[in-house]
């Protein structure tokens, strides 16, 4: 459904742009229909840069993103199936309006010839389905409302479009504990659906929660991607083992972090530099850098 391919953005930087610095390099990898994909990597690894171009906000450098075998094109068709939401939900809504607006654009732009009454009972449904009681929610400013509870009203907006793809740009980094794992619920429900999502975060622990397959970025590359068992289980790349010893046990001491070791994949050819150790689980140069 989703397919990236060699995928690279470049930015200029400096006085006048007469820089250019990759943020993402040579990326390759797909979303298929009714599966949740981790994009899991530090800040700075170029996880939201790769939503960005997704959803067509940033283009393409070079390499090609297709949706159904389509080049991605931003627009009214587009984004009837594709959807983003991102980190902070506070700035996706105008504080002088009030939050159910965002309801009266989708029908403005992609329903406006439903009936008032049964837009607001596909509304009401759309609200249940999120687990948020439409009398308690529709009518109130952002600023009366919860970060979980306008999450929740986001991702009612996207199943308003009957969406197939939506890209989860860090969703749950604003919520406490127990709505975090309220909202990673949801999305398992609605990929039980249907639904494919791209789960963007630096939180291993969600990733592994919820995703089928992982891919670890780091500086702008894949270093490893595979089924979310195998990656967790048995990383193969410094990296990615570095990632999970950072994470704390409790009732454990806080392991150091691992070294880059020398590569072991260097030149061991395989689309994107990636080489298959198992079936469907692939790794990179230990040294993308300088190899």
């Amino acid at each position: 459904m989703l397919k990236l391919h060699d995928v690279t953005k470049e930015f200029r930087v400096g006085a006048f742009g007469g820089r250019r610095v990759a943020a993402v390099k040579g990326v390759t990898f797909e979303v298929v229909p009714g599966e949740v994909v981790s994009l899991i990597g530090e800040s700075g690894s170029g996880k939201s840069t790769i939503g960005r171009m997704i959803l067509g906000l940033n283009p393409v450098t070079s390499g090609s993103i297709t949706f159904d075998g389509l080049p991605v094109k931003p627009g009214k068709e587009y984004y009837r199936r594709v959807q983003g939401i991102f980190q902070d939900p506070f700035s996706s809504f105008n504080p002088v309006f009030k939050a159910d607006r965002v309801f009266a654009m989708i029908k403005e732009t992609y329903h406006a010839s439903v009936p008032a009454p049964q837009w607001a009972e596909r509304v009401e449904a759309a609200l249940r389905d999120v687990r948020l009681n439409p009398g308690q929610v529709l009518g109130k400013y952002p600023h009366q409302l919860s970060g979980g509870q306008l999450q929740r009203l986001l991702i009612a907006r996207a199943l308003l479009l009957d969406i197939k793809l939506l890209v989860a740009d860090e969703i749950t980094s604003m919520l406490d504990a127990s709505t975090r794992i309220d909202v990673l619920n949801l999305l398992a429900e609605l990929k039980a659906r249907g639904l494919s999502v791209l789960y963007i975060t630096h939180d291993l622990s969600l990733g592994n929660y919820l995703a089928e397959r992982t891919v670890v970025l780091r500086k702008g590359g894949v270093v490893e991607m595979g089924p979310t068992g195998s990656v967790f289980g048995d990383p193969l790349h410094p990296y990615t083992r570095e990632l999970l010893s950072a994470v704390p046990r409790l009732h454990e001491p806080w392991d150091d972090a691992v070294p880059v070791e020398t590569c072991l994949y260097h030149r061991k050819g395989g689309s994107g530099g990636l080489y298959e150790a198992t079936p469907g689980h692939f790794v990179a140069c230990a040294r993308l850098e300088t190899c």
